[in-house]
C-alpha cells in the first residue's frame, strides 16, 4: 500500500486520517520515501485482539472510554478461521524477512474472557503455521490481563503452552484501584490481587505488572506496595493524553509526572537489592550509555507493532486510539493484505523515520537520542498531526537529566563493600542478547546536557524481550 492505494477498504480510512492527521497522512510520500531509499524494517510483534470485551469498566481506559469506539462494530471474540488466517499472515512475513523470533501478545478487552482450553489455540496457530513456511522463527508469546479471571486452570493452560502473563493494576492497594470497577461501580482489585498472588507462585510465567502513573496517589506507596506481588518487572505508564486532551495535573512549566518518577527511581537506584525492574529506567539508562532499547516510548527505534483485531483488521498501535476516532484503523485486514502493506502505510512509515519524523524542536534538542519525541499518541494534536514535542516534554528531560546526573555519580564512586553493584537497572534477564555497541565516550553517558539533575523544556503488553507499548489495556 501507499498513500495512492485507492482500494475501496482503505480510501476510507485515509480520508478521515487526512482531516485529523496532515501530519503523516497528507505530508509524508510514502512512495517517495522507498524511491529515495528507505527500507521498511519487518514487524515483530503481533497483538492478537482475541476478545474486544471486558469484564471491568477502567474509568480511564482508551479502548473503551477514549475517542475511538470502534470496539462497539468489533465481533466479541476472534474465530478460529480468522486466528488461522492471521497466522498464516505472520507465518508469511516471517519467511519473507527470514525473522529469528516474533513476539504475540494476547490482548482484548480481556482475553481471559476465554475457556481454558481455548486459550492458547491462537498461539499453537501460529506456530503451526511457522513450521510449515518459516521453521527456524521462535515464537515469544504473553498474554496481557486485568488478573481478575487468573485461576490455576487458565494458568494452568497458558504455562502449558509456553505463554507468559502480564497484569494491569493500578498499584498494590485497593485505594489505588477505585477506578478499576466492574459494569456495576464494584471495584476489581480482590480478584485481581488473588489473581497476582496465585501468579506469583509461578514465577516462570510471570512477565509483569503494568501501572499507569496516577498523580492522587504516594509514587513511592505505590511502588513498594506492588512488590507484595513480587513482579519481575514494573511497567510505569504515562497516561495516554495529548495537547487536545492533556493528563492531569498538566500546567507547565511544572513537571509532576518527572517529579512522581524521579521518587520512584530514587527508592528503587538506591535500595540495596535489586528486587525488581522498571522498564522506564532501564530504557532510560540504556540509552543514555548508548545502548538498544526495546521500546516505542523512548528512543529512536523503529516501530515494528501490528494489531489484528477480532474481525481479522490490521491496525496500528492501538494507544492511537486516545487520539481520535479512527486513528489507528489502515483499512486492511489479513483475509486481503499480507502484512509487506501495512508496512508501506503512512502511519507506520512515519513511526519507522526516527528523528525525521520529529518537530524542529525534537530534532535540535540535545536528548532526543534517549527521548525519541516521547511516545508517539503524545505528540497529537487535533489539525495538525503527530508532528509536535510530546505532552509530557518538560516531565521527560528533567526525568532523563535526573537518571544521566545518578549514572555519572554512580560511574564515579566504586561500589561500597558487600553492596551490589548500583547498576543493577542494565541487566537484560529476559530479553535477547543486544548486539555489541561502541563504549560510551569519555566523559560519560551521552546526551546529558547539564548532568546535574537540573532541566527545563519539551510512552501496552510486558513480553519478552520488549518493553510495555500501552497502558491498562484490561
Amino acid at each position: 500500500m501507499s498513500q495512492t492505494d485507492t482500494s475501496d477498504a482503505v480510501l476510507p480510512s485515509l480520508r478521515n486520517h487526512l482531516v485529523h492527521a496532515p501530519w503523516p497522512y497528507a505530508r509524508l510520500d510514502v512512495p517517495a520515501l522507498r524511491a529515495a531509499g528507505h527500507r521498511p524494517q519487518p514487524v515483530r510483534q503481533f497483538v492478537l485482539k482475541t476478545r474486544s470485551r471486558c469484564n471491568l469498566a477502567c474509568t480511564y481506559c482508551y479502548v473503551y472510554e477514549m475517542a475511538d469506539q470502534g470496539w462497539r462494530g468489533q465481533p466479541a471474540a476472534m474465530s478460529r478461521a480468522t486466528a488461522a488466517r492471521a497466522a498464516a499472515r505472520i507465518a508469511e512475513h516471517a519467511a519473507a524477512h527470514d525473522l529469528a523470533r516474533v513476539d504475540l501478545v494476547l490482548h482484548g478487552g480481556e482475553p481471559l474472557l476465554t475457556a481454558p482450553a481455548e486459550l492458547a489455540a491462537p498461539v499453537e496457530a501460529v506456530r503451526a503455521a511457522l513450521a510449515r513456511t518459516s521453521p527456524r522463527t521462535r515464537v515469544t508469546a504473553t498474554v496481557q490481563t486485568n488478573g481478575t479471571l487468573l485461576t490455576r486452570g487458565r494458568l494452568g493452560a497458558l504455562a502449558a503452552a509456553g505463554i507468559r502473563v502480564g497484569v494491569s493494576l493500578d498499584g498494590g492497594l485497593p485505594a489505588h484501584n477505585a477506578r478499576r470497577v466492574d459494569r456495576t461501580g464494584r471495584p476489581g482489585f480482590g480478584a485481581a490481587a488473588r489473581g497476582l498472588r496465585l501468579l506469583a507462585r509461578h514465577p516462570e510465567s510471570y512477565a509483569g505488572v503494568l501501572c499507569v502513573v496516577d498523580l492522587a496517589q504516594d509514587p513511592v506507596e505505590t511502588y513498594e506496595s506492588l512488590l507484595a506481588f513480587a513482579p519481575p518487572v514494573i511497567g510505569l505508564l504515562l497516561p495516554l493524553a495529548n495537547w487536545n486532551t492533556p493528563p492531569p495535573g498538566h500546567d507547565p512549566p511544572r513537571t509532576p509526572y518527572a517529579d512522581w518518577l524521579v521518587a520512584v527511581f530514587e527508592r528503587w537506584w538506591h535500595d540495596a537489592e535489586l528486587r525488581t525492574r522498571i522498564r522506564i529506567f532501564e530504557e532510560i539508562i540504556a540509552l543514555l550509555l548508548g545502548l538498544p532499547a526495546a521500546t516505542e516510548t523512548l528512543g529512536l527505534a523503529p516501530a515494528a507493532t501490528a494489531v489484528i483485531e477480532t474481525d481479522g483488521g490490521i491496525e496500528q498501535a492501538d494507544s492511537l486510539k486516545s487520539a481520535y476516532e479512527g486513528a489507528a484503523v489502515t483499512g486492511m485486514t489479513v483475509e486481503s493484505h499480507a502484512f509487506d502493506a501495512f508496512l508501506d502505510h503512512p502511519g507506520l512509515a512515519a513511526r519507522q523515520l526516527g528523528r525525521e519524523a520529529l518537530a524542529d524542536d525534537c530534532r535540535a534538542c540535545e536528548l532526543v537520542e534517549v527521548c525519541g519525541g516521547g511516545h508517539y499518541p503524545h505528540r497529537y494534536r487535533a489539525g495538525e498531526g503527530f508532528r509536535r514535542p510530546s505532552v509530557y516534554c518538560a516531565d521527560l528531560q528533567v526525568l532523563i537529566r535526573h537518571i544521566a546526573s545518578a549514572l555519572h555519580r554512580a560511574a564515579a564512586r566504586p561500589a561500597a563493600p558487600g553492596r551490589p553493584d548500583p547498576r543493577p537497572a542494565l541487566r537484560q534477564a529476559d530479553a535477547p542478547p543486544a548486539p555489541r555497541r561502541p563504549e560510551p565516550p569519555p566523559g560519560g553517558p551521552r546526551a546529558t546536557g547539564q548532568a546535574t539533575g537540573q532541566g527545563a523544556g519539551p510512552h501496552g503488553p510486558l513480553s519478552a524481550g520488549q518493553a510495555p507499548r500501552r497502558a491498562a489495556a484490561s
